[in-house]
Order: structure tokens, then C-alpha cells, then sequence
């Protein structure tokens, strides 16, 4: 039996349609909402998509309203998925002591081990295999796929890539958290979610699962020179590094004067989307 999928709202835009769609997803155990940019070329022919995973407290709107992709996407013939950021709803456990960096908005793209949170927290397996069987199966888009994302997105679209080979097309990133095993915002998330036990951490982490990747796709990040969170949080020296030992191929590019914020993804999506076309429509 076909998942129902309830329309939300539908815009049109740039020649195609922006739609977001509300489902109940079987690997969250709750109701999801995500968003889909179909271009004008989808109304005649399926297309390929590049999957865009957002940071820390957004959800499926924030890139589709910001980060101005559709334009070229449209030219292109790409569509673009944005998923929500984590399970939601009032039986989905959140931060106990309400906080913003975990649980709601905040999935980190794993799949959960620990109670109470192993029975929705399972973003990885939503965004790597749910989400994309029921798209391919009721829109037309094809098998083609590409992903991206930024911050704790840029960290789930690379693991997402690293983990699941010749599953996407193409991967690039945006200020990803990149070594999420050394910085605070990964350490909270892999303690709660999956145990004090680091050596489980490992297979989440992009910087430790650079040397095990059967294959070389390559990487393309942006990283902003000015952005707050560079050395505490985001780690691209690691990142780096890991590649260059492991003889994966890296495209790191420092931008000068830019920040955290959509105003850097704006600038340089154009980039990105290119990269994915390069692989999507070859």
C-alpha cells in the first residue's frame, strides 16, 4: 500500500513548483514534513534530485526560502529535496533540559541506539532509503541522487555519501560539522544518542570514516573564515587531513569575510549545484 502524502502548500517558482509535502514516515514512528522542488523539465520527463540536509534548529523551509537554489535548478533540470531536521510531535522525546542543540530540529542524520531516543531518531535511514523510495515511487524523479547540506546537515551529507557507496551521484557540504567526535555539538549528540561508548561514535563521524570509504566520490565544502563556530565546532583541519592521508579527493574552500549563515550558502550554491549536475546529468 502507497504511503499517502498531504499536500501542504504548492508554489510556483522559476517555471517549476515548490511543494511541501506532509507524510507518516514508518522509520521515525511519527508524522514527517518535507519539501520538493520540482523544475519545469519534470512536468515532461522525470529528473534527477540533490537531497540538502539542514543545520542545527531548522527545518525542511529554511533552505528552500534562503539559500535561492531554484533558479539555476530550474535551468539545470534538478529538483531539491529538503527533509526536516530530526522526528517531531509530542511522543518524540526532545532535549530534557530544552535545549536547542538536540533532539528536535537536532537528529544529526544517525540512527539512534539509545532508549528513549532509538525508537524515532532514525534520520539516517530516513534520508538514505525511506524518503527516497517513496519520492521515486510518487513524483517524477528518477534514481539519480546527489546530497548536500550545512552545518550538522554538511556533517549528515557527507556521512550519508561515505556510508552508503554508489548510492549518491555527487556530495558537497556547506561549514559541516566535520569531526563531530571532537567537538561539543557532536559530543552531546553521540553521548545521548548513542552511548558513552566512543568506539560506536566512529561510524558517524566523516573525519574517521574518510580512511574506510570504498569509494573516492569527490568532496567539495565551502567553509567560511569568519564563521563563529570554525575551531570549536565545524574542525575542517581534520577533515583535511584525513583526506590527504587517505588519498581522497578534497576541494576545501576557505571563504574570506563570510559567516555561519544563508547569506554564505546564497553566495556560493550556484557552485555547489554545479558540482551535482556535473554527476547527476552526465
Amino acid at each position: 500500500m502507497s504511503v499517502h502524502l498531504e499536500q501542504i502548500s504548492s508554489n510556483r517558482c522559476h517555471g517549476g513548483w515548490l511543494t511541501r509535502y506532509r507524510h507518516r514516515s514508518a522509520t521515525l514512528d511519527c508524522n514527517m514534513v518535507f519539501a520538493v522542488y520540482l523544475p519545469p523539465q519534470a512536468e515532461t520527463r522525470t529528473v534527477p534530485a540533490l537531497y540538502w540536509l539542514s543545520g542545527l534548529t531548522c527545518t525542511d523551509e529554511n533552505f528552500m526560502q534562503k539559500a535561492g537554489a531554484q533558479r539555476l535548478a530550474a535551468e539545470l533540470g534538478i529538483a531539491l529535496v529538503a527533509p526536516d531536521t530530526s522526528p517531531r510531535g509530542e511522543d518524540v522525546p526532545g532535549d530534557p533540559e530544552g535545549a536547542w542543540d538536540f533532539g528536535h530540529g537536532a537528529g544529526f542524520y544517525l540512527n539512534a541506539t539509545l532508549p528513549p531516543y532509538s525508537r524515532h531518531y532514525r534520520m539516517h535511514d530516513y534520508v538514505v532509503h525511506e524518503l527516497p523510495a517513496l519520492l521515486e515511487a510518487q513524483l517524477p524523479l528518477n534514481n539519480r541522487r546527489s546530497i548536500s547540506g550545512h552545518s550538522m546537515g554538511g556533517h549528515g551529507a557527507l556521512v550519508c555519501a561515505l556510508r552508503n557507496p554508489g548510492r549518491y551521484r555527487a556530495v558537497s557540504a556547506f561549514a559541516p560539522i566535520s569531526h563531530p567526535m571532537d567537538c561539543p555539538w557532536g559530543q552531546k549528540a553521540f553521548s545521548r544518542y548513542l552511548g558513552e561508548d566512543e568506539s560506536c561514535w566512529a561510524a558517524w563521524d566523516a573525519t574517521r570514516l574518510i580512511s574506510e570509504a570504498s569509494e573516492r566520490l569527490p568532496l567539495l565544502v565551502d567553509q567560511g573564515e569568519a564563521d563563529s563556530f570554525l575551531k570549536a565546532q565545524l574542525k575542517p583541519e581534520a577533515l583535511q587531513i584525513a583526506c590527504t592521508a587517505a588519498g581522497h579527493p578534497l576541494n576545501l574552500r576557505m571563504q574570506a569575510g563570510y559567516d555561519h549563515s544563508y547569506y554564505f550558502i546564497a553566495s556560493f550554491i550556484d557552485d555547489h549545484l554545479r558540482h551535482h549536475a556535473a554527476a547527476l546529468l552526465d
